[in-house]
């Protein structure tokens, strides 16, 4: 069967569907391509799963230690049961993700494996597609380093330990990163033993000093963290996991879970076909994500080489669907995109870090920070340990970074003033509900006015003549 269309999109995760949805509601004729589960990594095995473990975690753990006046008890977990809420709310959302939704909207969708046969052709199962524009949106899988035993120690992934009904009795977690730290924290929470191995430092790519607010927990609440170690070796049989570090320390365990990276999904696609230029870290795009070498080709997402997370896939979807759909130009900026890493408490960032934005702009910028200590909301709820660090020049903030309760919302604040260009006044201007962890930025923009206002001796005169002079 042969079939000519506006757009072909392959993949239906995030961002795959975004276009997918956006472009047949507008008018244009879509065919989605996806071989696997309907929803993409996301839906199935990364973000929602995930969230799903940390709130049945964080359950346990208010229940473990109570509070004011409501005495601490030993939680009861049921593993299993856990899982089944993880699977239950997935069922829920998968729906709104389905291949019965897409063709209700109008979408042709098939459900194989996609390869290109030429420039503008693409070949899934025994169906030939034929289109003016193609969006790959495949995304990425989690990536399994070459460790010496890899191949004969069994492992878990994020794909694959969410449907564990077993409680381990010791995780081992290969990578300091989010995932790797969003896991080990719940699971410690459930009940199990759990140690952390990072090659480099734990939470390496985030601000020092707001890192060390989430690791002093996680160790707090006993997880084991070994860092500047790499793994060499790999042996065990299931149930018993042992990891060799490069100075000779053995870490044992029940299971193993790699959370180490990502790889992003490019194989099969027959991208040399179609004249498509890529890389290992995936499409060779241009600012507006269209192909450097095949023009009718685009990319969204993790293929599109730069920051993988859900948010930016959606955000890529719209960029992509302006061009193709309505022929408006536009162009991806990634310096507003916030990311969130969803531990207890949570670490959020958005724009330029300190050190980014010390070697950025000199002398001109300008650090502000306010405590959540100082938040009369957060010490209400014994939840007052947290900072948020913002970075300005010429009163326009770069970058903000949070740790603190609730910082993965409180950090949209700041990416739209990021994004908006707006100015610190705009942020010291804004009337928060008392009390509420919001009046923390507030608070953090009071923070650079205070020495103009405050530390000014001119002005200081100027308010000595007002209260003599003015009537």
């Amino acid at each position: 069967m042969k079939i000519d269309t506006d757009i072909c999109v392959i993949g239906a995760g995030s961002g795959g569907l975004s276009v997918a949805a956006g472009a047949v509601q507008m008018g244009a004729r879509v065919v989605l391509i996806e071989a696997g589960e309907m929803g993409g990594d996301c839906l199935n095995a990364g973000c929602v799963p995930s969230k799903a473990l940390i709130a049945a975690a964080k359950a346990a753990e208010a229940q473990r230690h109570g509070f004011c006046g409501v005495p601490g008890i030993a939680p009861q977990v049921d593993f299993g049961a856990v899982k089944d809420h993880v699977a239950a709310v997935v069922d829920q959302i998968a729906p709104v993700d389905s291949q019965e939704r897409f063709e209700g909207l109008g979408c042709t969708v098939i459900r194989a494996f996609a390869r290109f046969t030429g420039p503008r052709e693409v070949q899934a199962g025994d169906t030939t597609i034929r289109a003016r524009r193609f969006v790959i949106a495949t995304g990425s899988r989690p990536f399994v380093p070459p460790i010496q035993g890899v191949d004969t120690t069994p492992y878990l992934t994020n794909e694959t330990i969410f449907a564990l009904r077993e409680r381990p009795e010791h995780l081992v977690v290969i990578g300091g990163g989010p995932i790797g730290v969003e896991l080990a924290q719940a699971h410690r929470r459930l009940g199990c033993e759990v140690t952390v191995i990072e090659g480099a430092q734990v939470l390496g790519r985030e601000d020092p000093e707001l890192a060390a607010v989430v690791i002093d927990q996680l160790r707090a609440e006993g997880v084991r963290l070994l860092e500047g170690q790499p793994v060499v070796k790999l042996a065990g049989t299931p149930g018993a996991v042992e990891v060799t570090l490069g100075d000779g320390k053995l870490v044992k365990g029940s299971h193993l879970l790699m959370a180490v990276g990502r790889k992003v999904s490019l194989d099969g696609l027959g991208l040399d076909q179609a004249g498509i230029a890529h890389t290992p870290k995936g499409i060779t795009v241009n600012a507006a994500l269209r192909s450097t070498t095949n023009r009718r080709v685009y990319a969204v997402g993790d293929v599109a080489g730069g920051l993988q997370f859900t948010h930016v896939a959606g955000w890529h979807a719209g960029i992509v669907v302006r061009q193709i759909v309505l022929g408006l130009p536009a162009k991806a900026d990634p310096r507003a995109i916030p990311r969130a890493t969803y531990t207890d408490p949570e670490l959020a960032h958005v724009g330029l870090t300190e050190a980014e934005a010390r070697k950025a702009h000199g002398a001109a910028l300008t650090v502000v920070r306010a405590e959540f200590h100082h938040n009369d909301r957060a010490q209400a709820e014994g939840k007052s340990k947290g900072l948020i660090k913002v970075m300005i020049v010429k009163g326009r903030p770069v970058g903000a970074s949070i740790a603190g309760p609730q910082a993965g919302e409180l950090i949209g604040l700041w990416s739209l003033a990021i994004s908006a260009k707006l100015k610190m006044t705009a942020i010291a201007g804004m009337v928060a509900p008392y009390p509420t962890l919001g009046e923390v930025s507030k608070r953090a923009a009071s923070a650079y006015f205070s020495p103009k206002l405050f530390e000014s001796p001119t002005l200081k005169r100027f308010v000595r003549f007002v209260q003599r002079w003015v009537p």
